[in-house]
């Protein structure tokens, strides 16, 4: 499968022919030649450099308007206030917007003609419910609150990110196009329709995760709930009777032999709920459990899937009770490092590197890799659709999806820089230039 898009002739031959080039250094720790399309050059043009300023003497109303977005509620399918927000400043910015039947806000700001479309998508959901508090507090240049990193704080920078380009005046050939997605935090819907409901992007950038390495892989994630259900009976006429806790129990010990290799190129298997029954002196009529199947190997994912529903099968029918399979989310692999060597070759990711080099972000411990072939946002969608698509970070931040979460305010300038500086270099073409050699 060829899990990455090329849109110009052009480059789909560069690419291909850098393929054949660089094959025998697959899989090798030698030093590796990848193309880019950074050109420091950039930085003097003059509308780049005001915008960049713009960016940084607008700072103190950008961390205003993340709070004020962090506070309103992002539950999942009820993400309508702040998608109002978006729509309207968007609105404001100029741009195109229109608001889909799930809920995605788009701004579309027009090219000049004759680039390519880039989109730029930043999902409004967080994981807590409408109830939460999640009123900000300031601690120093550091901001707390439920879902304050994840994701309130790509929405920001989203926002300015327009509004510095209209401030500085930038055209591009190609439409660069702003969304605001729905429901990433509960399989990636709102992303997976806008991407069946809208013309092909070019290139897919999610604004989703912690600054550090850039992630051009695709996770796969399959939720299944496996429910059993029985007429049930008193315990004292329980003897012999068909139980589902019997099917149950042994299916989970069945699906925890399985053993696949680990991560990143293997698969984690988790029961992560076991819920059922009702009283002590009692079979009971209805029991279910959870599993979490995670992979990045498309073949491995499906393979092991069959196999743990084929166990819930078998259990059931041994037992004398039916078997109810109710699939959550089934979100698809992109493929391990291996299968992805074409997609790390393709010039997103490596100018992503790039210029977060010169923006001196940190990806962590010396040595640390600065690409992952693996991720779970938006961008998933596009790798698996074969669209180059990479996430790139908000800010440093930590402990999502936690009532303690927090994110590092001052660092979300140079998430906010990251997303301008892509959406000019690539706003006028998809560039093929020379490899540049990365250890």
């Amino acid at each position: 499968m060829m899990p990455w898009f090329m849109p110009r002739a052009d480059a789909r031959h560069f690419v291909a022919g850098l393929t054949l080039l660089l094959s025998a250094a697959i899989g090798l720790d030698a030093q590796q030649s990848y193309p880019t399309a950074w050109d420091p050059a950039l930085l003097n043009r003059p509308d780049i450099r005001a915008a960049l300023a713009h960016l940084e003497q607008g700072m103190p109303k950008q961390v205003e308007e993340w709070i004020h977005i962090a506070q309103m509620p992002g539950q999942p399918g009820f993400e309508q206030e702040r998608g109002a927000y978006v729509k309207a400043e968007m609105e404001k910015a100029g741009l195109r917007v229109s608001v889909d039947s799930m809920g995605n806000v788009t701004g579309v700001r027009a090219g000049t003609g004759g680039g390519p479309t880039i989109v730029f998508a930043a999902h409004m959901d967080i994981v807590f419910p409408k109830e939460t508090d999640t009123r900000v507090r300031r601690d120093g240049d550091t901001l707390r609150a439920p879902g304050v990193f994840d994701n309130s704080a790509s929405v920001a920078n989203m926002l300015a990110t327009i509004r510095a380009l209209n401030a500085a005046r930038i055209r591009t050939k190609g439409d660069l196009v702003f969304v605001g997605t729905v429901q990433e935090e509960v399989g990636l819907r709102g992303m997976a329709h806008w991407l069946a409901n809208n013309p092909r992007p070019d290139l897919l950038i999610a604004m989703d995760g912690g600054l550090g390495p850039i992630s051009y892989g695709a996770l796969g994630i399959y939720w299944t709930r496996y429910r059993y259900k029985a007429a049930g009976a008193h315990t004292l006429r329980s003897r012999g009777e068909p139980t589902p806790v019997r099917a149950l129990a042994d299916a989970i010990q069945r699906i925890y032999a399985l053993q696949p290799p680990p991560l990143p190129n293997g698969a984690v298997i988790n029961v992560g709920q076991v819920h059922g029954g009702e009283i002590f002196n009692g079979i009971p009529q209805d029991l279910f459990f959870t599993v979490d199947l995670r992979s990045s190997d498309p073949a491995l994912l499906d393979s092991l899937d069959r196999q743990i529903t084929r166990i819930a099968q078998e259990s059931a029918a041994r037992e004398r009770v039916e078997l109810v399979v109710e699939v959550e989310q089934k979100n698809g692999a992109g493929g391990t490092e291996a299968m992805l060597a074409g997609a790390r070759r393709h010039p997103l990711v490596q100018t992503a590197i790039d210029i977060q080099r010169h923006l001196g972000v940190r990806v962590g411990m010396p040595g640390a890799s600065e690409a992952l072939a693996t991720g779970s946002t938006d961008a998933n969608v596009g790798v698996v659709m074969g669209i180059p698509s990479i996430s790139i970070g908000r800010s440093y931040g930590g402990e999502n999806h936690t009532l303690t979460e927090w994110a590092h305010w001052p660092s979300a300038l140079e998430g906010t820089k990251l997303t301008l500086l892509l959406a000019t270099t690539f706003g006028d073409g998809i560039r093929a230039v020379p490899p540049r050699v990365v250890p």
